[in-house]
C-alpha cells in the first residue's frame, strides 16, 4: 500500500460553493449561491471566440498573448510589459502567493474573506492573519485592527475591492491609509479587483494608482464579460516584475486557452466603446434592488452592496442545506467566509447575477418557506 497523500490535501476539500451548486442541481433549486451569471456572454465576445478557434490554437507564452496584454494595457492604462495573463483570477492569486510568500511569512487579509485566499497562502507556506470587518448597519473596514495585525513577519496585505462577499468598496481615504501602512512596513499589496466594473455608485479607486511600486492588481474577463468559464484573468505588476511572476505560472497551467485569450483581446475595446459595462451595471443594479426589496418585504435585514453581484443579509434560524432541500433556494452561509472569528448570526450571501425571473422565483419560494417557519 503506498504512503498516504500529503497533509496539504486537506486544503482541497469540496468548497461550499461547489457543494451548494451540486445540491441546487440535485433538488431543482434556484441557485443564488455560486456567482456565475445565468445569461450568456455578450454576442461580440462569442463571435470573437468563434473567429479565433482554428486560428489561434497553440501555446502562448506564459506571460500571455501579446495582443491581449496590449488590449489590457490600453484598457487599464498601464504599460503592456507589466501585464501577465493567467488562467482566471484564481490562478493569478495562486501565482502571486507562490511569488510573494514563503515559510515564516504572514499575509494580512480581511474577514469575511474569499475562500481561495487562506489555502493559497498556506500552500505557499505562509500564515494568513485575518482582520475582521465591522458590521453594524453596513460593512466597515477596521484600519486600527489592520495596523495592529502587522508584525515583522508580515509580507503582504491582500484585499478585494469591490469586496466579495460584502459588496463594499474601499474608500480612497481607506486605501490611502492602507498604502501608508504598506510603505511604512515595506509590504507588498495584492489587490483583487475582479469586480472593478461592477459598482453602483462611484467607481472604485484602483490601488495601483496610489502605490504602483508595490501593488499587484488581479483582474478577470470572466467577471467583466459574464464568461466565468473562459478562465482568462490577469495581473498588473510593479515595473520589471511581470516576467518573474509569469515564470511562476509556467509550472501550473503554462498558459490559458489561446483562442479565448484572442477573443478577450478583441472584445475588451468593443465592451468599452459600446458602453457594455455601463449597461451591465444598470442591469445588475435593477436585479440587486429586486432582490433587496423582496427580502426586506419579508422582514429580512439586508446590507445593500456598493459593488459586485453579491448581497449579504441576515436570515435568523435558517440552515443553508435545509433551505436548498426544503425551499429549493441555494444561498451561501456566512460561516463559509470566516475562519478566525465567528460569523454574524444568521448571515448569508446571495448572488443576484441571475435572470430577474429566477430571482423572483427564489423570492416566492423563500417567502413561502419563511412564512411556514414563523
Amino acid at each position: 500500500m503506498p504512503a498516504g497523500l500529503h497533509p496539504r490535501t486537506h486544503l482541497s476539500k469540496e468548497s461550499i460553493f461547489s457543494r451548494m451548486s451540486r445540491l441546487a442541481q440535485q433538488f431543482g433549486a434556484v441557485n443564488l449561491g455560486q456567482g456565475f451569471p445565468s445569461n450568456p456572454p455578450p454576442a461580440f465576445l462569442l463571435e470573437a471566440a468563434r473567429r479565433a478557434i482554428g486560428v489561434v490554437d497553440q501555446y502562448t507564452p506564459p506571460i500571455g498573448l501579446s495582443r491581449l496584454r496590449e488590449a489590457l494595457a490600453e484598457d487599464l492604462q498601464v504599460a503592456p510589459e507589466n501585464v501577465v495573463v493567467t488562467a482566471g483570477a484564481t490562478e493569478a492569486l495562486h501565482a502571486l502567493a507562490e511569488a510573494l510568500y514563503g515559510p515564516g511569512d504572514e499575509v494580512v487579509m480581511f474577514e469575511p474573506y474569499f475562500d481561495v485566499y487562506i489555502p493559497q497562502a498556506r500552500l505557499a507556506g505562509a500564515t494568513p492573519v485575518l482582520v475582521p470587518m465591522r458590521l453594524e448597519d453596513r460593512w466597515q473596514v477596521d484600519l486600527s485592527a489592520l495596523e495592529a495585525a502587522i508584525t515583522p513577519r508580515t509580507k503582504a496585505i491582500l484585499l478585494n475591492s469591490p469586496y466579495n462577499p460584502t459588496g463594499s468598496i474601499f474608500s480612497r481615504e481607506d486605501l490611502e491609509r492602507i498604502v501608508a501602512l504598506a510603505r511604512q512596513h515595506d509590504l507588498w499589496i495584492v489587490s483583487d479587483e475582479v469586480y472593478d466594473e461592477l459598482y453602483f455608485e462611484e467607481a472604485p479607486t484602483p490601488l495601483r494608482q496610489l502605490a504602483p511600486e508595490r501593488t499587484f492588481t488581479v483582474g478577470s474577463a470572466g467577471k467583466r464579460l459574464e464568461a466565468t468559464g473562459y478562465r482568462v484573468g490577469w495581473i498588473v505588476t510593479p515595473p520589471a516584475l511581470a516576467p518573474l511572476v509569469a515564470g511562476m505560472r509556467q509550472w501550473s497551467s503554462f498558459c490559458s486557452a489561446a483562442p479565448l485569450q484572442a477573443a478577450v483581446a478583441e472584445a475588451l475595446p468593443v465592451a468599452r466603446r459600446e458602453g457594455f459595462y455601463s449597461a451591465l451595471r444598470s442591469s445588475y443594479r435593477s436585479r440587486r434592488d429586486l432582490l433587496a426589496r423582496g427580502l426586506e418585504g419579508m422582514g429580512i435585514q439586508v446590507f445593500l452592496p456598493q459593488g459586485t453581484y453579491f448581497l449579504t443579509a441576515k436570515f435568523p434560524g435558517i440552515e443553508a442545506e435545509t433551505l436548498v432541500r426544503e425551499a429549493r433556494v441555494a444561498i451561501i452561509p456566512g460561516a463559509a467566509f470566516y475562519a478566525d472569528h465567528p460569523a454574524p448570526e444568521g448571515l448569508f450571501r446571495l448572488a443576484f447575477c441571475k435572470k430577474p425571473d429566477e430571482i423572483e422565483l427564489a423570492l416566492e419560494r423563500l417567502e413561502r418557506y419563511i412564512s411556514v417557519k414563523r
